[in-house]
């Protein structure tokens, strides 16, 4: 196997992540976050970080343990309500908080990976998300310009890849994976399974290679659930027997 791009251990894969970095982050609450860069980083114990990701995991896992761990400066993101890690520190002043749409966040980080330095959006115009941003109108609507986003790196986690860095993700684990892949100058890809190059069938190749640089083939993957919600019955409620 080509071992160009593939690196032994997630240490490895972030040993020149420095304080002050950018990092774009994929994943959608726990579901596709690249769990063994998050580790590495955090062992690793860089400060000073600003996440650009959906979410900020929760409080023990995923994005989660770098907030624990006082790493993150500045957060980009979309949803921020499953820490009160997050909740502390914001409060407190020692984390910055960027709250973006979701499509808007979307974009910003699609736009940066495609060279796209801004574009107008319609969404948050009239609200505090427009504050300090130029506007414009096009055909009698009001938009609001969004400056793209490009990380010094990007973590993500793919089901499959091949030895050259073309990444397959598995049902709803896409979500930002392949924007966060596409959108980093260094990108880090994590994956559960690794092939010889040309075992991939290009028309399911969700990223393509030239956006990944480094490879870690990763195991013991834990898939934490979030939330687990368990629906009672009728039954159950009222204590009676159907």
């Amino acid at each position: 196997m080509n071992k160009g791009k593939v690196v032994q251990s997630a240490a490895e894969a972030i040993q020149d992540i420095r304080d002050g970095a950018t990092l774009i982050v994929g994943g959608f609450g726990l579901c596709g976050i690249p769990e063994k860069a998050i580790l590495a980083l955090r062992d690793k114990g860089v400060k000073d970080l600003t996440i650009v990701s959906n979410n900020c995991g929760v409080d023990d896992w995923g994005l989660g343990l770098l907030l624990a761990n006082n790493q993150i400066k500045k957060m980009i993101s979309s949803y921020v309500g499953e820490n009160k890690i997050f909740e502390r520190q914001f409060l407190s002043g020692e984390l910055e908080v960027e709250l973006v749409p979701q499509g808007t966040l979307a974009e910003r980080i699609r736009a940066g990976g495609a060279g796209i330095p801004a574009f107008y959006t319609a969404t948050g115009v009239g609200t505090s998300v427009a504050e300090g941003k130029e506007h414009k109108q096009f055909n009698g609507r009001t938009y609001i310009m969004e400056e793209a986003i490009v990380g010094d790196f990007a973590f993500v986690k793919a089901w499959k890849a091949d030895a050259l860095g073309n990444l397959i993700y598995r049902n709803t684990a896409r979500n930002f994976n392949p924007l966060a892949a596409a959108a980093g100058k260094v990108t880090i890809a994590e994956v559960e399974e690794m092939v010889e190059a040309g075992q991939l069938d290009p028309n399911h190749i969700h990223t393509p290679a030239i956006y990944v640089q480094r490879l870690l083939l990763g195991t013991g993957y834990e898939k934490r659930i979030e939330r687990h919600t368990v629906l009672r019955s009728a039954s159950q409620e009222t204590g009676g027997v159907r």
